[in-house]
């Protein structure tokens, strides 16, 4: 059997007719396609329902075919082409479920571009594609035409923000000049600034960073909304951070010219106690909000013991490494013997092993959610 597939991605045909989809048949594909013509004249996808009707009679006409031939029309959502792939997916299924045959069933895809040709691994999955028929509406070559077609293409958002920005940047150039001359800035600063700019721009268009950027805001503001305690204690464990970084960095400015050891050693004497007490401070921010949430088990408890131990245990051999060194009297230094080595390893070790050891019994004598069972 062949099924001619109509695909509408973004759904134009259950957005401007009250068709409900999808449409399986001769008669209702053709009644789809004049309703979506009378509803939205320019709409490129009554098209592909007229030419899928055509192919289905073409196909049925033809002796050489030799199979039952069908025409449906399937459609996605707005927004989102994963969605739009799945609706399609799960509409195809219908489709497929409909057909009383038992003869194995392959499609031909008719489209109009390549937006829609995304969803053929979708239709591939579900059933055998013979081929694919992208519909190209003719139009006339004269001035009018192309005019037109201009307005409808700088219509789109997405269309005017890629080919308008860049645009508008470089027609800017002169005037920036001309400002520049009047305040005697030299006009390779403002050619660099505006390459800059258009450089930046392209490269988050090209690379996909506006989604990112755009997601990462998202998350932002329901962190706000959510009023979560991880954005405050985030905010004190980066403070915490850059304090240590400056406290280190000015420890290694204490000695004249040290050695790349040396330089590690005295940074992360300095800092690792301010590093820690980030950590601490972000880690318990993440354990209240997982209270909140009702998620808390109790080893999340172990990472700010984990913290404290791993930062006695660098303070401890960073202090004992300067002490090897030589590097005593230094203000903010304090070097360890041996014997004092010994010590913080140990006790580093075991905060760590008893803090596992104790939150691994009390989530076993004191379960925080009922774990599920396996049948």
């Amino acid at each position: 059997m062949l099924l001619v597939l109509c695909v509408d991605l973004d759904d134009d045909l259950g957005r401007k007719t009250r068709f409900d989809t999808p449409v399986v048949g001769r008669d209702r594909v053709e009644a789809a396609a004049v309703a979506l013509a009378t509803a939205d004249p320019e709409d490129s996808d009554s098209n592909v329902l007229f030419q899928g009707v055509h192919e289905h009679d073409a196909l049925s006409a033809d002796p050489e075919v030799g199979q039952q031939v069908e025409v449906a029309a399937v459609t996605g959502m707005e927004g989102s082409d994963v969605q739009a792939n799945r609706a399609i997916g799960e509409e195809i299924d219908r489709v497929l479920a409909g057909l009383s045959t038992g003869e194995n069933v392959s499609a031909i895809v008719i489209t109009d571009g390549a937006q829609d040709e995304s969803v053929l691994p979708v239709i591939r999955s579900r059933v055998p594609i013979d081929s694919v028929r992208r519909v190209v509406v003719r139009q006339a070559q004269d001035l009018e035409s192309i005019y037109y077609t201009m307005k409808q293409v700088l219509a789109d958002p997405e269309t005017r923000g890629t080919i308008l920005v860049p645009l508008g940047i470089l027609l800017l150039i002169y005037p920036f000049l001309t400002i520049a001359s009047a305040f005697d800035i030299p006009g390779a600063a403002v050619l660099g600034v505006i390459s800059a700019l258009l450089g930046l721009y392209t490269l988050f268009r090209g690379l996909g960073l506006e989604t990112v950027v755009d997601d990462a805001v998202g998350r932002g503001r329901d962190i706000l909304y959510e009023g979560r305690v991880t954005l405050i204690t985030y905010v004190a464990a980066l403070a915490l951070m850059t304090v240590g970084g400056f406290r280190g960095v000015a420890l290694v400015n204490e000695l004249p010219d040290p050695g790349l050891p040396l330089v590690l050693a005295l940074f992360v004497h300095g800092a690792v106690q301010w590093f820690a007490a980030a950590g601490v401070t972000s880690s318990l921010g993440q354990v209240t909000d997982e209270y909140l949430a009702e998620r808390f088990k109790w080893r999340y408890l172990n990472a700010p013991f984990y913290v404290v131990a791993i930062a006695i245990v660098l303070y401890v051999v960073s202090g004992f490494f300067l002490n090897v060194n030589g590097v005593a009297g230094v203000p903010g230094v304090r070097t360890f013997s041996a014997a004092d080595f010994a010590v913080g390893l140990t006790v580093g070790t075991l905060l760590g092993v008893f803090s596992t050891l104790a939150f691994a019994i009390a989530e076993s004598r004191f379960p925080t959610s009922v774990e599920p069972t396996r049948g």
